[in-house]
């Protein structure tokens, strides 16, 4: 309830006041100060009626304001009334002014177009002149792009790729960033990266080119450093032992100033004409174009991967050592062939070095001692490998001037060379071996020559030269004229010649190892004493034991090798003056000729004595007894007296050897009476044998006189002093024990001998009692 007479309130008040409310809105519309929309939405919101009520009101304003200009009008009609006839009468100018604008303007429309035209040509020009000038401006800061560009392509045509590479970091750092908005810009950038893979490639296959060139040529190489190598040693060499001599000089002469300035002339001369000669000959690193490599280096290390191309350096250089060590089956065969080998792993490290002194990092000092050792350790296995199949001692001995040549070489690249020299000697242990090879031959062929007579000597000229190979001295037999006879054989002077030759050739091989003059002139003696007790004994006792060596013969071998034995220490003294080595020195080492030819001599002496054994055992078997004869021939066997004859005669010969020495008499005087004594002792022991023979089941008396027969002529033989000497019947003892057992069979004193059997002064004291009933059986 409270609610509906509130809105019948509103409703009243709002009838009373709608005229004001239309008034204030109408005043409004008038003023157009505010919106209309505002006020007429005032004016219809909640009102019933509201349209018609507001036209109303709306017509009757309108009434209001026509009455009003009606007012107006009345009261303004008359000014314009006169107003119009002013225009009236103006009107007819008004039409001749307008003909005369139009005709000026006209006239100029036609008097501006030219001007329009002139116009829009210096607008069009002004407009080209800016576009020009634009274009000018990015032109200015393009072309700087476009020139470094330029350069980039003119380096990449003529290979100057690190030089490249350094326009690209400016192209991307500086120039490009300024003009990267137009679109030849954006391809420049998209082709930098695809440069830097080219140059990348490039740049590593000139290096695989270079790395396939030096290892095909690093024997070359090689060789030029060891021939530089050789050439300084010489040079230094020479150079000292000329300022050695001209020192000694200078002071001989007290310093003339004279001689300095020749000396200094001298030493001139011999700089300039080593320089000339390097001038001439390259050196190891002037034969080698290093720049792939430098080019290489500088790439990687400028696009950040130093690194990966170091690996890869290092690993193609291991793999290229790897078949740089590796040997030919062949090469032992020829010089060439080691050579070759030093050549090809001189060449490789001095690469290496080089490379290593001139680049930073790409090799380090620990890569290259980790790769000599790796390749001292495999050329040392080889080297033991391939020498031991070289027979040749001078192929060994270019082997070892190979080998210094190769150690001096790298030695002065700062290579550690002890190993190699430690090698030498056990390869001079294999030189020596090839020698001693080599002189058993050329001792065989002087034995097999000689004619093992003593050396006639004609006259005085002849004498000198036998002395002057062979140093003989015999007072005795220089008392004696023209023509005589040395007593030593042809092969003497020719076997002392060769052992010379021989420290010689070892002595060739110790030069250079860099060792003292004690050492060397110890390995000399060593050497020469293999040489005497190894391989000159052993010829000697191969000779002794030939089969066409008969007893003259062996007779002169002991007569040479007195005199071999002699010249040792000639020998000693010849080795002494080449490695200025007194021989007082504690440590030097003596020769052992003294041994070596005594044992030749005893194996003569027994050879002798085996031989004359054996002759006498060839007679016995031709012995053709009857022992069923029933009585004997009255003489002695045909085989016996030939047997005497063959004795007689042979111990003539050594009783008529040349006695010009008393040592050589004592020692033909030693040797026939022992070989007379060990052959009658002999003789008589074949003889018993023969009584003996198991074989032989009977023997008649007549068998028995027959024996005895031979048995005289034995013992007539025996002392008829064949070899002079012997003291009373010394030599007829050695048939003393057949001679009693004879006796027994022959009288048939078989009383006495059971009764003195066993006492000292017994007739038949040599006669066994087991002998004799073995014979008595027979």
């Amino acid at each position: 309830m409270a609610r509906k007479s509130k809105s019948n309130m509103s409703e009243q008040y709002l009838e009373e006041n709608k005229d004001q409310i239309y008034e204030n809105a109408l005043a409004e519309i008038q003023s157009f100060e505010l919106p209309l929309g505002t006020t007429l939405r005032s004016v219809y919101d909640d009102q019933p009626n509201a349209h018609q009520r507001f036209m109303e009101k709306l017509d009757a304003c309108i009434r209001n304001h026509d009455r009003e200009i009606e007012k107006m009008c009345n009261f303004h009609h008359q000014g314009f009334v006169d107003a119009i006839t002013e225009l009236l009468k103006v009107r007819a100018d008004a039409e001749k002014l307008k003909v005369q604008v139009t005709d000026t303007n006209r006239r100029l429309q036609d008097a501006g177009k030219e001007v329009i035209a002139q116009t829009e040509e210096i607008i069009r020009c002004r407009v080209q002149q800016r576009n020009i000038t634009t274009v000018v401006e990015k032109l200015q800061l393009c072309l700087p792009v476009l020139e470094m560009y330029s350069k980039l392509k003119e380096q990449m045509n003529v290979k100057r790729y690190y030089s490249a590479l350094k326009t690209m970091e400016q192209l991307e750092n500086l120039y490009l960033p300024r003009v990267s908005q137009y679109r030849f810009c954006q391809i420049m950038i998209e082709n930098l990266p695809k440069l830097r893979e080219e140059i990348k490639e490039i740049s590593m296959s000139d290096l695989k080119d270079f790395l396939e060139s030096i290892r095909k040529h690093s024997d070359r190489i090689g060789e030029t450093a060891m021939k530089q190598a050789q050439q300084q040693k010489t040079f230094s060499t020479t150079l000292q032992k000329q300022n050695n001599i001209n020192y000694g000089r200078n002071m001989h002469l007290g310093r003339s100033r004279i001689l300095e300035s020749k000396n200094e002339i001298t030493l001139k001369r011999t700089f300039e004409e080593d320089d000339e000669h390097e001038e001439e000959v390259l050196t190891a690193q002037d034969l080698v174009d290093f720049s792939p490599v430098y080019r290489c280096l500088h790439i990687y290390s400028v696009l950040g991967d130093g690194e990966i191309f170091e690996n890869y350096y290092r690993k193609q250089r291991r793999k290229q050592a790897r078949l740089v060590l590796q040997p030919q089956s062949s090469m032992h065969e020829t010089v060439e062939g080691y050579r070759r080998y030093f050549s090809q792993i001189v060449g490789f490290f001095v690469v290496e070095d080089h490379i290593l002194h001139v680049t930073q990092g790409l090799v380090t000092r620990t890569y290259t001692d980790e790769l000599w050792n790796m390749a001292l350790s495999k050329i040392i296995a080889v080297l033991r490998t391939h020498s031991s199949y070289c027979s040749d001692p001078d192929l060994v001995l270019e082997l070892k001037n190979l080998i210094v040549v190769f150690a001096d070489t790298l030695q002065g690249y700062g290579f550690p060379v002890n190993r190699l020299f430690d090698l030498l000697f056990e390869i001079r242990d294999q030189y020596n071996e090839t020698l001693l090879k080599k002189w058993s031959g050329l001792f065989r062929d002087i034995f097999e020559a000689d004619n093992y007579s003593p050396i006639p000597v004609a006259n005085e000229e002849e004498y000198k030269i036998v002395i002057s190979k062979f140093p003989f001295q015999d007072p005795e037999l220089d008392k004696q004229s023209f023509p005589k006879k040395l007593p030593m054989s042809q092969s003497v002077p020719q076997i002392y010649i060769q052992v010379k030759e021989f420290i010689y050739a070892s002595l060739k091989f110790s030069e250079s190892l860099h060792r003292s003059s004690t050492e060397i002139d110890d390995m000399l003696r060593k050497s020469t004493n293999l040489l005497l007790t190894r391989t000159l004994s052993s010829c000697l006792q191969n000779l002794i034991k030939k089969p066409h060596i008969g007893l003259t013969e062996l007779v002169q071998i002991i007569i040479n090798t007195t005199h071999l034995e002699q010249a040792c220490k000639y020998l000693e003294d010849f080795i002494s003056n080449i490695t200025n080595i007194s021989q007082v020195t504690v440590h030097t080492a003596r020769l052992y000729g003294l041994s070596t030819f005594k044992d030749a001599r005893h194996a003569a002496e027994g050879e002798i004595y085996t031989k004359l054994n054996q002759k006498i055992d060839e007679f016995i078997q031709i012995a053709d007894y009857d022992w069923t004869m029933s009585e004997s021939d009255g003489r002695a066997s045909g085989y016996l007296m030939d047997l005497i004859n063959f004795l007689r005669s042979t111990f003539q010969v050594f009783t008529h050897l040349p006695n010009n020495n008393n040592d050589h008499a004592a020692m033909s005087g030693k040797v026939a009476q022992t070989a007379c004594m060990s052959a009658c002792q002999h003789l008589s022991t074949s003889l018993m044998q023969m009584l003996l023979d198991s074989e032989l089941k009977q023997i008649s008396m007549g068998a028995i006189q027959q024996f005895n027969l031979d048995v005289i002529q034995c013992e007539l033989f025996a002392s008829s002093e064949p070899v002079p000497g012997f003291q009373g019947d010394t030599l007829q003892l050695a048939f003393i024990d057949l001679r009693q057992l004879l006796d027994l069979f022959m009288v048939w004193d078989w009383s006495t001998y059971l009764a003195d059997y066993g006492q000292a002064t017994s007739k038949y004291l040599r006669v066994n009692p087991s002998t004799a009933l073995t014979l008595l059986e027979k």
